[in-house]
């Protein structure tokens, strides 16, 4: 009952380049796939197999899903597969991996994997035939397996990719040169470099690392393999050799420690027929099947039970040493005793779930210890529960470490609250069958779980995942057995609990040691050992890098259109919705014999399904620019604040309490999912009997909830205490800082952001202790300016022919109230650019952080604002043509150590086109190299491809299909294309149309004309966040480029939005409103968040 929570694996993207010597045709098995349309597909009931035997095969009995168990009799290789509907195949291709030292052997591997294999043995050969199948690819190391995920649109593409792919995994190339180039070596200015090395460069100095480290040194002795880092620790992956990497997947990689996770529309039949023929190729190449094998953790020695509690401190490089994080770790029941972990699963929602939850209630609601009070689990043989307190003050981290035991011992040694305990268990029920309609990887982690630590001769999946039993036989637990559980895991447990502490010495002595250290090294290599260096990485590139032979991508076709079965909803309209056009359908009469002339707007998407997705999209253009930051403190209280009832006051807890009874999940939010940032969604999901409940919560929470001066300060205190730790983060910070620059007062993205929130707040909390009755009615003036029918743009996602009153329900809302105005108009995320963001120029902030070791980048140009725009067809095949895996930025940036990720991106609602660099070890070159890719496109120094601009077309394809992937997905987008971008409900399809047109004299003339200004001083804005050590250099560079750099802290950014002078007070930085060209704060400009895709908005 545990499959509630995600897969806890820290996600590492695979790189790819390529090998070889020869030119090698697929092997005949492979060329020839038998495949079956969709129509045709078999089901498990049909399948039979001579080389394979069904293990088990089962319904859930709380999702339309069935499962289903394979294995090989020859090579013992295991298949599973979720038969789920929808336009997506998901595969996750899983490996158990152990090791017992911190090379990084199982990381390194993971990446090696896509650089070739025995019959492709060209460099970016998976990734380019997986993009023409309407596929991507990707891999993730966790401590204790190795997952290679395909995530395809369609059955057809995914078959045909299928038996490529398990042969990268099983019989990959692991050469010397790509070993070199890809996990370390020494650039010629004798810097360290690698992908692998730059991305754990990139983290492990980080809060979180070191923290985590030192945890499980703690909590596993030597010879465990949960003690190690798996991704590889520097010091190590500087001398990690190809021959550690070669012997570990010869232990690892064997087919009978494989198992092949489906989830989707599997053709059962056609799938074994594809393992079996790979399976035939591979006989040779691999142990023989009969060999004795050691199962990973299974048969390794077994973790001991700690012997004592312990405390330790870790320290962080940050200057900022105000707050730090508790990590408090114990060992929890066995993973495969499903009672118990049902139990710790319900019990760590009772203590930590919500507001109303006695861990998050003490420390957070009422003492104002902690920000937050968060927990996790890791399903090992010895299950860990962990919990995570953040944004202590570092001064008061022990008591707070002491307090937090004392009240777990105060719980477990009274009578507990069991009408709540039942609540949990209620709520825990219904997220189950919630995520199992909802998720495509709600199966997933289980199913990992059960083929690393599952008994092999007996049916452990089906017990885990057929029902839900365990939650019935937990409704008849007493008291004291829930306290005997608590007493025994957790108040009374051994733990091992870190300290995290910032240190700005830590940060320079950090700093000043690596400096040292690599001028030491390139003193003892000397000049003559440089240029030898320089020339061996240039051998293993050029060794790397050889071109696919033309035809071999040929071989395999992309799959027609109709391969692809999306998920059809039917749109209804209500009230005002009815201007956007009149619909007939069976569902429209239902909605017609309801309506009762309501006027509200009511956008209704029908789907089959149990529950109810309930929406409420609010514009933001009557609340007054100077209260907008304080849409961050309403937003936080819109579903933890009292309310009057009946006259009656009734408590945040009760109502929090209540609302967790009554649905399966609520938020408040920017709009962001329903296509405008500058928006606000109110969104609660229910089971469809409980659609008339929401509702009236909706009219609750808007219309009766109080604004209590405890609650507010509350808020303020751990919204406060967050912001230390934002500022952490390389990339969000170069986003804040752009958004700053870009947008104008009026956009709620800047108003809500990080930089604003910094010195605003402080402001609020002083007039929250003087003036409460100001905040109060400020909150109620923002209240106002929400909340009212003229505002409200309703969207209802559900089976509504189950739905009794899907329109009349909705009098709940709206009486009383003025149903009379006209429907208000939503500003465009555009019109709240500030000039210099609607017109990109001449400017370049460099801001050094102490609590990053790389260099991000963000540079912005403008672009068209309408999806209508004539080059938006050819500017989306651009981005798609250059953004490919190992296509050109790829190859030129991340193919060479450069940066971890690099990106074109299209904002259309912001009119704004960018450069995303993310996690380099020097950003100037990553940004030269992609520069130089644009430059040789645009004067056809090279040339365009036409396979390649398959594959660019075919990634739109699956653009399409992954914002549909699911029941709600596929309805919310049918909403946000037909209501907030005024697109036709076939969208797609003439996008589409218009994509396969393209020339690839139209792509150039985008490159040119579009994406190009990115790279120039005169049309740009430029963002990068640094290691402090790596500025000077930094600015030198891009001066060479012909930037004008200016180096700012963080400070120099913020902006209080005058609260600060209001009340007679100075702030410490200019608020960056130079930058604003003139414009006062009630002009109506908008911002330029980074949120659209190309493919989101297509």
């Amino acid at each position: 009952m545990e499959n509630l929570l995600g897969i806890l694996a820290v996600l590492y993207r695979c790189i790819w380049v390529s090998e070889d010597t020869n030119t090698v045709s697929p092997p005949a098995s492979t060329q020839v796939l038998h495949l079956r349309r969709q129509g045709n597909m078999s089901s498990a009931a049909e399948v039979s197999h001579p080389h394979f035997k069904r293990i088990l095969r089962f319904n859930t009995e709380y999702s339309p899903t069935t499962i289903t168990q394979y294995e090989s009799t020859r090579t013992g290789m295991r298949i599973v597969v979720v038969d789920q509907e929808g336009p997506k195949i998901n595969g996750y291709f899983t490996l158990a991996t152990e090791i017992h030292d911190d090379s990084g052997a199982p990381h390194t591997l993971e990446h090696l994997c896509f650089m070739g294999s025995k019959n492709y043995r060209y460099k970016g050969v998976l990734d380019k035939l997986a993009t023409r199948a309407y596929s991507n690819t990707n891999a993730w190391t966790a401590t204790d397996h190795t997952a290679y995920t395909l995530d395809t649109a369609g059955w057809e593409g995914f078959a045909q990719i299928l038996p490529v792919y398990l042969e990268h995994v099983i019989i990959p190339t692991l050469t010397d040169a790509s070993c070199y180039t890809e996990v370390h070596h020494i650039d010629p200015d004798g810097n360290d470099a690698g992908v692998v090395y730059s991305e754990m460069q990139g983290v492990q100095n980080t809060q979180g690392e070191l923290m985590d480290l030192k945890y499980k040194r703690l909590m596993y002795p030597e010879g465990i393999g949960f003690r190690y880092e798996t991704g590889g620790m520097m010091e190590q992956l500087r001398i990690l050799s190809a021959d550690r990497i070669r012997d570990f997947h010869k232990e690892m990689y064997q087919p009978k420690n494989l198992c092949l996770i489906l989830v989707g529309p599997v053709d059962h039949a056609n799938l074994l027929g594809i393992v079996n023929e790979f399976e035939s190729t591979i006989l040779s190449d691999i142990p023989k099947p009969g060999e004795p094998f050691k199962r990973p953790w299974v048969g390794s020695k077994q973790t001991p039970p700690l012997q004592k509690s312990v405390i330790e401190t870790v320290e962080f490089p940050e200057e900022d040493e105000s707050t730090g994080e508790i990590m408090i770790s114990f060992f929890g029941p066995s993973y495969d005793d499903n009672l118990l972990g049902a139990a710790m699963i319900v019990l760590l929602r009772y203590l930590a779930g919500t507001s109303a939850s006695v861990l998050d209630n003490t420390m957070v609601e009422k003492e104002q210890l902690v920000s937050g009070v968060y927990y996790t689990t890791e399903f090992r043989p010895n299950t860990i529960i962990q919990f995570a307190l953040s944004s202590v003050a570092t001064e008061e981290m022990n008591e707070v470490e002491a307090r937090f035991f004392e009240i777990l011992r105060d719980t477990a040694a009274k009578p507990l609250d069991m009408k709540y305990l039942q609540d949990c268990i209620s709520v825990e029920r219904r997220q189950v069958k919630f995520q199992a309609e909802s998720s495509a990887q709600f199966f997933t982690e289980p199913v990992i779980r059960d083929f690393l630590f599952g008994q092999r001769d007996a049916p452990t999946l089906q017990r885990d995942l057929q029902s839900l039993k365990d939650y019935d036989d937990l409704e008849n637990w007493a008291d004291a057995e829930w306290r005997h559980w608590m007493r025994t895991w957790l108040s009374e447990g051994h733990h091992v609990t870190i300290l995290g502490k910032p240190s700005a010495q830590l940060s320079e002595r950090l700093k000043r040691e690596e400096k040292v250290r690599v001028e030491a090294r390139k003193k003892e290599l000397g000049e003559d050992g440089l240029k030898h260096l320089a020339e061996k990485l240039a051998r293993a590139q050029a060794e790397n890098d050889r071109e696919i032979p033309k035809g071999f991508l040929e071989r395999f076709k992309v799959p027609g259109p109709d391969s692809i079965t999306f998920i059809n909803t039917t749109t209804a309209r209500s009230g005002a919705a009815k201007a956007l056009g009149k619909l007939d359908n069976p569902i429209q009469m239902i909605i017609d014999r309801d309506e009762s002339e309501l006027p509200l707007f009511i956008h209704f998407e029908h789907v089959k399904s149990n529950f109810a997705y309930l929406n409420i999209l609010l514009g933001t253009e009557k609340i007054p620019i100077r209260l907008r930051p304080l849409l961050v403190i309403y937003m936080e209280n819109f579903f933890a604040a009292p309310m009057m009832r009946d006259s009656k006051r009734i408590d945040f807890e009760e109502v929090i309490m209540e609302l967790e009874r009554d649905s399966v999940g609520y938020g408040i939010d920017s709009g962001t999912s329903l296509g405008n940032s500058e928006t606000i969604n109110v969104f609660m999901q229910a089971e469809v009997e409980k659609y008339e409940t929401a509702i009236r919560w909706f009219q609750e929470l808007m219309f009766q909830s109080i604004f209590d001066i405890g609650r507010l300060d509350a808020t303020l205190a751990r919204l406060l205490a967050e912001i230390p730790d934002e500022k952490r983060s390389g990339s969000d910070m170069a986003n804040c800082v752009d958004e700053m620059i870009i947008a104008s007062p009026a956009s709620i993205v800047r108003a809500r952001g990080t930089l604003v929130r910094a010195v605003y707040l402080k402001q609020v909390k002083k007039l929250l202790q003087t003036e409460p009755e100001t905040v109060i009615s400020q909150l109620k003036e923002i209240n106002k300016a929400l909340c009212h029918p003229a505002n409200f743009r309703v969207l209802v996602v559900a089976d509504v022919e189950k739905l009794d009153k899907p329109v009349s329900a909705w009098k709940a809302l709206t009486k009383g109230l003025d149903n009379s105005k006209p429907l208000n108009q939503l500003e465009t995320r555009y019109s709240r650019l500030n000039s210099l963001g609607q017109n990109p120029r001449d400017t370049a902030y460099f801001v050094p952080m102490p609590t990053i070791d790389s260099s991000f980048l963000l540079a912005d140009a403008k672009g068209p604002n309408s999806l209508f725009d004539p080059s938006m067809p050819a500017l989306l095949v651009a981005a798609s043509y250059l953004n490919a895996v190992e296509g050109p930025l790829w190859t030129a940036v991340r193919g060479t150590g450069l940066a971890y990720g690099t990106s074109i991106r299209l904002h259309t609602m912001s009119g704004q086109i960018s450069l995303d660099i993310y996690r380099s070890p020097d950003a100037s070159k990553a940004f030269s190299a992609s520069k130089k890719v644009l430059e040789d496109f645009v004067s056809d120094k090279t040339s365009f491809d036409k396979l390649a601009l398959e594959g660019a077309i075919s990634s739109i394809v699956l653009g399409f299909a992954n914002s549909e992937a699911t029941m709600a997905s596929a309805a919310t987008i049918s909403f946000v294309r037909q209501v907030v971008r005024g697109l036709p409900k076939n969208w797609p399809k003439i996008m589409l149309e218009r994509v396969r047109k393209v020339t690839f004299e139209e792509i150039k003339q985008a490159m040119k004309n579009i994406i190009m200004p990115i790279f120039r001083p005169e049309t740009s804005i430029l963002v990068v966040t640094c290691a402090p050590i790596m500025r000077e250099g930094l600015v030198k560079d891009f001066e060479g480029m012909g930037y004008k750099p200016q180096v700012k802290p963080l400070a120099f950014f913020q902006d209080d939005y005058g609260l600060g002078v209001e009340n007679g007070e100075d702030e410490e930085e200019d608020d960056g409103d130079e930058h604003e060209d003139g414009e006062d704060e009630d002009e109506e400009d908008e911002n330029g968040e980074d949120e659209d895709n190309g493919h989101e908005e297509i």
